[in-house]
């Protein structure tokens, strides 16, 4: 079943696959992406039968994070806000999406084999699991763009702890897989995500899917994402969005593909 951003299969009626499906954007986070990946949840949710929600993509890239036309319109320019602190409704969504794959009854696994950016690393660390292969690579490349990744950093604490977070955030360094798997930002590196699938499968089915959602509430209540960690990560994105330079800088890439460093 296509969703328009993402395909949605069953080859097993325990896992629900979605797989990012425009590899010619990148897979970049917008509202059509976060939309589709809350309907797809919504059908993991409603089968008794599902154990395992698994997201992948094909080709070079999992995911290079946020869709820079939309938002570059979604950020006023700080001379245009009248004392407003920034809309924030696509930051709101994107935070409210990861906050859901943190706390959904199923068990998620992220697959990545390729480039994984920015929100994509928001995505992959708000699974439960993560599987790399070697050609995964994760990199927080917003503060080349006078951005942090704030919505992500609140999952990728709780995933690798404070170091690695913040040095991948100041350093924008990319991790290579082996990295990843070193500081706990991916579980298991291997060439091929389905023997791991099938040794999940094994335990999961014997498993009332009832006590995977009792364990990640209980799991979440331990290192809490509350309401005031949203409300803060969206409106210092905002912020940000909104200082001279940032908004023109995004907007400049997604209609030339120029960066901001290249003059």
């Amino acid at each position: 079943m296509s969703h328009g951003t993402v395909r949605v299969g069953r080859q097993d009626p325990a896992v629900l696959r979605i797989t990012l499906s425009r590899p010619e954007r990148g897979n970049t986070v917008d509202s059509a992406l976060i939309a589709d990946l809350h309907e797809a949840l919504d059908g993991a949710e409603k089968s008794d039968a599902c154990r395992l929600v698994v997201l992948d993509s094909p080709g070079q890239v999992f995911c290079n994070g946020l869709g820079m036309a939309e938002s570059a319109a979604e950020f006023p320019a700080a001379s245009d806000r009248d004392g407003d602190p920034g809309r924030g409704a696509a930051g709101s969504a994107f935070f409210g999406l990861l906050r859901r794959l943190t706390e959904t009854p199923r068990l998620t696994l992220a697959c990545v084999d390729g480039r994984v950016t920015g929100g994509g690393v928001g995505l992959a660390a708000a699974c439960d699991l993560v599987h790399t292969t070697e050609r995964g690579v994760f990199s927080l490349p917003e503060a080349l763009w006078g951005l942090l990744p704030c919505s992500v950093l609140p999952f990728l604490v709780r995933r690798t702890g404070f170091r690695t977070a913040g040095s991948m955030t100041l350093t924008t360094l990319p991790l290579t897989a082996r990295e990843a798997v070193d500081r706990g930002l991916a579980d298991e590196l291997s060439p091929d995500a389905a023997p791991l699938v099938r040794r999940l499968l094994s335990r999961l089915t014997k498993v009332d899917a009832r006590m995977i959602g009792e364990a990640k509430q209980y799991l979440s209540a331990l290192h809490p994402v509350t309401a005031e960690t949203e409300r803060r990560a969206v409106t210092e994105f905002a912020r940000l969005a909104a200082a001279p330079g940032v908004r023109e800088g995004m907007a400049r890439f997604a209609a030339e593909g120029r960066y901001p460093w290249e003059r």
